[in-house]
């Protein structure tokens, strides 16, 4: 089989592809690569067929035939089948970059804000009561000095997503 001859059967093939395609439910450009790759298979075990363009329609009707079995065994999840509750492998590991992204920036906070943000993103999530008395603050100021921190952190990662993005 010549390079001349795969050229000339390629919109044969495409035309039989966009054919059948819709009635197997596949997309034509995923039967088109699945007869290609059937004739390459064939061409090293058997050799090129005696009639190209036949071997090239029977094959395309026998991939469709392959597609319509498969597109009735397969059937569609009724629900995403996530467990939204427990996060998978990829979904932990963004998170954890997330989480560490965050304490990084919490930690080039100015003055005292690395330990209140840190005290209020802390898992044993304690009381403005025991905050302001671990940080030696008064419980009213703590509102406000929470507000300027988050602030600053605010700018902080906004400044290092905007410089992260490509520019053109």
């Amino acid at each position: 089989m010549t390079l001349e001859m795969l050229t000339a059967l390629r919109p044969l093939l495409a035309a039989e592809a966009v054919a059948e395609a819709h009635a197997c439910g596949m997309e034509p450009g995923d039967l088109e690569q699945a007869v290609w790759l059937r004739l390459l298979e064939r061409l090293a075990a058997d050799g090129p067929p005696a009639d190209p363009p036949g071997w090239l329609r029977r094959a395309v009707r026998s991939e469709a035939r392959r597609g319509r079995r498969t597109a009735r065994l397969e059937l569609p999840y009724r629900t995403e089948p996530a467990d939204e509750r427990h996060p998978g492998p990829e979904q932990q590991a963004i998170m954890a970059a997330g989480r560490r992204a965050l304490h990084a920036a919490v930690r080039r906070l100015p003055g005292r804000c690395p330990r209140l943000v840190a005290a209020l993103l802390s898992a044993q999530d304690p009381t403005y009561r025991g905050i302001a008395g671990e940080l030696g603050i008064s419980q009213g100021s703590l509102g406000p000095e929470r507000s300027k921190c988050l602030g600053c952190l605010r700018r902080l990662l906004a400044a290092e997503v905007a410089a992260a993005e490509p520019r053109g």
